[in-house]
């Protein structure tokens, strides 16, 4: 086996593992240890999304059955987050990735503060705010954009600020997870039609294969691990794994 698919099924491994114990950062995680393997940025996005494609329809099929899915929170998120992705995944697609390397660093970086900042700021909410406005709509656009761009993001950027706005924890974690196949699918049917996927099949593999086998440890693992603190280290790991991403780029 060639040794590049060892260290691709390690990453998809440790982001599931990450995303399964917090329920989001996948992407980000797996995204962040792409670019620091020195895989370019339309890559390494297209890959995370087409392995995501499986694990997203799962989570949220999961979610659906067991009652989590809000279908009104649902239809504010997922067409301006479709809509969203896919004109984040054409931009990404069009322009030089080492131009655009230093800023998806940068926005990896915020990513990580805000898991970090999250951490310490989620707390339990007896009263939940049921009203879905239009903020919800614009909210899930730029998720979808962001989460194209930077190749993870949709659970960071939509999740915990739904949450933090006082929006019912379950059922938003079903919901944004339910949304997040279609957005997923919507960026990667573009990246399907803009980039050759032969160059690639090693990362995706890799990905799937390694959150194959984290899946069911990482199940069990959530029940024990410290949320808090698990956060706080995964949001400096990406903190710190951006900065040598930005500091090859721009060196």
């Amino acid at each position: 086996m060639d040794i590049n698919i060892l260290l691709f099924i390690l990453v998809g491994f440790i982001a599931q593992m990450i995303d399964g114990a917090l329920g989001m950062a996948y992407g980000v995680s797996s995204n962040t240890f792409l670019l620091g393997l020195g895989i370019p940025p339309a890559a390494a996005s297209a890959s995370v999304h087409m392995a995501e494609v499986v694990t997203t329809g799962i989570s949220g099929y999961s979610h659906w059955k067991l009652g989590n899915v809000d279908m009104k929170l649902v239809r504010r998120l997922l067409v301006p987050g479709v809509i969203g992705g896919l004109l984040g995944a054409y931009i990404l697609t069009t322009i030089d990735g080492n131009i655009i390397k230093p800023y998806i660093a940068v926005y990896l970086m915020v990513m990580g503060g805000i898991i970090i900042y999250k951490a310490f700021t989620m707390t339990p909410r007896k009263k939940y705010d049921e009203y879905h406005g239009p903020r919800i709509s614009l909210l899930g656009l730029f998720g979808g954009f962001f989460d194209a761009i930077g190749g993870g993001g949709w659970g960071p950027v939509v999740t915990s600020t739904l949450v933090a706005h006082g929006k019912h924890v379950r059922r938003t974690i079903g919901s944004v997870n339910f949304s997040e196949f279609f957005v997923t699918l919507g960026e990667s049917i573009l990246f399907i039609f803009t980039l050759n996927f032969t160059e690639y099949w090693q990362i995706i593999l890799g990905l799937l294969i390694g959150g194959a086998i984290a899946a069911p440890i990482a199940a069990r693992l959530a029940q024990k691990l410290p949320v808090k603190t698990l956060m706080i280290v995964v949001g400096i790991l990406i903190i710190l794994l951006s900065i040598r991403t930005l500091y090859l780029a721009v060196k």
